[in-house]
């Protein structure tokens, strides 16, 4: 049976209410696919820290403020995963694409232009359904 992934991912809302994502890179589970930053929750490593250490590695940012958004299940056929979503409140720096991933701003509405992993539907849904028409 397959061990369940524990990862902390973070909707990132610069001042426009524009949503930061990045691109996976190919070699890895769901690469290619566009997703809202974040990673693995290491053992021993408390969600915040795990947050905080994802953002700063992936983007140059350091998490100030964070609330939680949902909590998604998903079991994909070769790996589970347990999203735990955060909407990042306050953040210090730029970001950019450390790990020279290719990052964009979007629009809550553009979400749905870009390819996404299934676990992240959930994400948007809720944005989508969070936005002022």
């Amino acid at each position: 049976m397959a061990q369940q992934v524990h990862v902390a991912v973070a909707v990132i809302t610069n001042g426009s209410g524009e949503i930061l994502i990045a691109k996976r890179p190919q070699h890895v589970h769901q690469g290619g696919l566009w997703e809202f930053p974040g990673g693995k929750v290491e053992e021993g490593e408390n969600l915040q820290t795990a947050l905080k250490r994802e953002l700063y590695e992936e983007l140059g940012v350091e998490l100030i403020a964070s609330q939680p958004l949902l909590e998604i299940h998903h079991d994909y056929s070769d790996k589970k995963v347990f999203l735990d979503v955060w909407r990042v409140t306050e953040f210090a720096g730029e970001a950019y694409g450390r790990e020279q991933q290719p990052i964009r701003w979007v629009t809550v509405e553009a979400l749905a232009e870009y390819d996404f992993p299934e676990a992240n539907q959930p994400i948007i849904n809720t944005l989508l359904s969070h936005t002022h028409v």
